[in-house]
């Protein structure tokens, strides 16, 4: 197969690199990109995608579809920053920008990336040699919302007979990690006020029942899966004063494991152990489910044909422009990460692929969810300098230089050549199927957000915006 049509990413160059930079200033947090999800669907309409807003009851999740019957490729954006990491671009020392949050995981690149890729492929079903249909998708609240994981409980992927995506890293190739399933809960704990000098003995403490719990917590870990892991935060200490009883505090929660059935059973034990802290401490307790997201699935028959694409596309060129600012983070802003280094500071090589491979992580993705209903693969690409770590103003600082935007286009090219490929070709995405449905096995996707669940920050937004009024 001809890869000409990859040349529309080029060509919209200077829109893809000046909306991944809109992106970057805008950086607006988990459910709260309306600026960034108008630009994106502005762009889409644009080039001739039918638009829709509004998925699965999310004001900022939306697709853009172009093409008529299948196969059906899904291309998944990104869009969200982080809260507390805004910093100054292009420097190579911590420099806020007065802005509370950032893009410390380069999701500005991922969603214009993204776009790329649906450009691409829109260009090759131009050509109507073959019926198939690319949709984009604008999934928002990836860092701690699930958005993709709401997505797909209320049945949005379920069009899909593939869907591809990427990440911005510090390596280049087929992302082959495994991430955790996770849950989030809230624990709300309430008791009695009273004076705790004169009458201590009427009061019953909620924050004790935080702590209680968290000490139950600590003593939970010896008795899980190594692999597994609980974060908590103390949300609510229920006041300042000490010499009053604490009559209201809570606890979030995050339960990670490996699969999803072993989430949920650390979450029933999590569970008993907040109702034997309430018990305790003579409290009420209740919890409420915020969010969820599965573990990812890999497909070989597809990151083959990515690492084959990308091979035939061949990396970008790396200027000695690149190299000197990479360097200069190396020195002066990774010094405490091992991994970097001033003498090699960009990764930008085609990671060798083989069958099978697989790296652990302990982090979490809701592309996890996708992944569970069709066929999923992923490219990684190098945007920053090697050892630069995710969700740091490192990366923020990295976010709009000529490596990142080049790598985007790169990784844009390797998602749009493997979906031409899957609609061109049967017996790739036949094997594919047959690959998912063996990994997935009998039960298929069981998804890990209860029905009546909603995003909290949907509740809380809305919650603010009637207080305005």
């Amino acid at each position: 197969m001809e890869l000409d049509f990859l040349n529309v990413i080029d060509e919209k160059q200077e829109m893809l690199d000046a909306l991944a930079d809109a992106l970057w200033d805008d950086a607006e947090t988990a459910y709260r990109e309306f600026r960034s999800a108008s630009r994106l669907c502005r762009a889409l309409r644009e080039e001739g995608f039918a638009v829709e807003e509004g998925l699965a009851g999310i004001p900022t999740a939306f697709s853009g579809r172009f093409g008529a019957g299948r196969p059906v490729i899904g291309i998944l954006g990104e869009f969200d920053a982080l809260e507390g990491l805004g910093q100054v671009a292009g420097v190579a020392q911590k420099r806020p920008n007065g802005r509370k949050s950032g893009h410390g995981c380069g999701h500005n690149l991922l969603g214009a990336g993204s776009l790329g890729a649906a450009l691409a492929v829109k260009r090759f079903l131009e050509r109507g040699d073959r019926p198939g249909t690319v949709i984009y998708f604008g999934c928002p609240a990836e860092e701690g919302g699930s958005g993709k994981a709401f997505m797909a409980r209320d049945g949005v992927f379920d069009q899909l007979d593939a869907a591809l995506c990427w990440h911005p890293d510090v390596e280049t190739g087929v992302r082959t990690k495994l991430s955790l399933a996770n849950c989030l809960v809230l624990y709300k704990f309430d008791g009695r006020a009273a004076h705790a000098g004169a009458y201590p003995h009427l009061g019953r403490s909620a924050l004790d029942a935080v702590e209680l719990m968290n000490v139950g917590a600590n003593y939970l870990r010896e008795h899980m899966i190594p692999e597994a892991r609980v974060h908590y935060a103390i949300t609510d200490t229920g006041g300042s004063f000490p010499n009053v009883v604490q009559a209201h505090a809570e606890v979030l929660y995050m339960i990670r494991a490996p699969r999803g059935d072993q989430v949920r059973d650390l979450y029933a034990r999590v569970c008993d152990i907040a109702a034997g802290a309430a018990l305790m401490a003579g409290v009420q307790v209740e919890h409420a489910f915020l969010k969820a997201c599965s573990n990812i699935i890999l497909n070989d028959a597809m990151q083959q044909d990515l690492y084959e694409k990308m091979l035939r596309i061949g990396a970008p060129e790396i200027t000695a422009q690149d190299e000197a600012f990479a360097a200069e983070m190396a020195r002066k802003a990774l010094s405490e990460f091992p991994e970097a280094d001033a003498r090699r500071p960009i990764h930008w090589e085609i990671r060798p692929y083989a069958a099978g491979q697989e790296t652990p992580c302990f982090s979490s993705t809701d592309v996890g969810d996708v992944s569970w209903i069709c066929p999923t693969a992923q490219v990684a690409a190098a945007t920053a300098a090697y050892g630069t770590p995710g969700h740091s103003w490192q990366m923020t600082a990295q976010g709009k230089t000529p490596l990142a935007h080049k790598m985007t286009r790169f990784a844009a090219k390797a998602m749009a050549a493997t979906a031409a490929e899957l609609i061109a070709n049967a017996a790739l995405l036949q094997k594919a199927r047959e690959e998912h449905r063996r990994r997935v096995g009998k039960s298929g996707y069981v998804p890990p957000i209860p029905q009546g669940v909603r995003p909290r920050a949907l509740e809380d937004i809305a919650a603010h915006e009637t207080a305005s009024v």
